[in-house]
């Protein structure tokens, strides 16, 4: 048996299932308990019901994202795998670079020749220890970092808003960037990465016009208006590279 053979037996796809039920019966218990707080708090049933539906909707286009790594990573390192490290991070890049790098650090290129067993097993710890590192901190400081932010917004409501969208355009901002700017920009080699910066601006433009030319005369678009501009974002990209 080659080892594709062994990392798609029937007991890698059952132990495997453990963690992925997890996740799914974490994700149902914050639904309930969402739907717990809506009655407590005497909140309008159809704001839940609407933000289910945004989520819902801009989901799609980081799901597809995922699943067309996922079967990329199938035919490297087996379905089981694959399918348990894209159910509980889903940053399919990373987990396609831990997978790789994995392989590097072996000498072989990811599921090429020379590929074996072990070199698989490799791969496998250094997509497991890719992901210890993020779920320990935040499992270590994610409790004391509400105290945080209100000790840094000193309590002012307003303040903290604008401090919240700060962090996120600056997350975003990041990510982005590091898409855009290819690596050895600077030092001869390759500039810009021209898909992701067409998918970027097109995407941001396309928020922009639908919140002030489209939403106002629709609002009912306003929460599939993220899903919208993912699509649009996505097609220029496709075209015009």
């Amino acid at each position: 048996m080659d080892y594709l053979q062994i990392s798609n037996l029937p007991v890698m796809w059952l132990l495997c299932s453990f963690t992925v039920v997890i996740a799914a019966l974490q994700a149902f218990l914050f639904i309930r308990a969402a739907r717990k707080a809506t009655v407590e708090c005497e909140i309008d049933p159809e704001i839940p019901r609407k933000a289910f539906r945004v989520g819902l909707v801009t989901a799609i286009g980081p799901a597809l994202g995922v699943f067309i790594v996922m079967v990329g990573l199938m035919s490297a390192i087996g379905g089981p795998m694959s399918w348990l490290r894209l159910s509980i991070i889903g940053a399919a890049p990373t987990e396609l670079a831990a997978a790789t790098n994995g392989a590097t650090a072996a000498g072989v290129t990811l599921g090429g020749e020379g590929y074996t067993l072990e070199i698989l097993a490799v791969s496998w710890f250094a997509m497991a220890l890719n992901g210890a590192g993020w779920l320990l901190v935040t499992g270590i400081f994610t409790p004391g970092l509400e105290a945080l932010r209100e000790k840094m917004s000193g309590g002012d409501p307003h303040w903290l808003g604008v401090m919240s969208a700060a962090c996120s355009i600056g997350v975003f901002g990041y990510l982005n960037a590091n898409s855009i700017v290819a690596k050895g920009f600077g030092n001869g080699g390759p500039a810009l990465n021209m898909g992701n910066l067409w998918a970027v601006l097109f995407g941001a433009v396309s928020m922009i016009l639908l919140g002030k030319f489209v939403i106002p005369k629709h609002p009912r678009l306003a929460e599939y208006s993220l899903g919208i501009a993912m699509i649009i974002g996505i097609a220029a990209a496709l075209i015009l590279t």
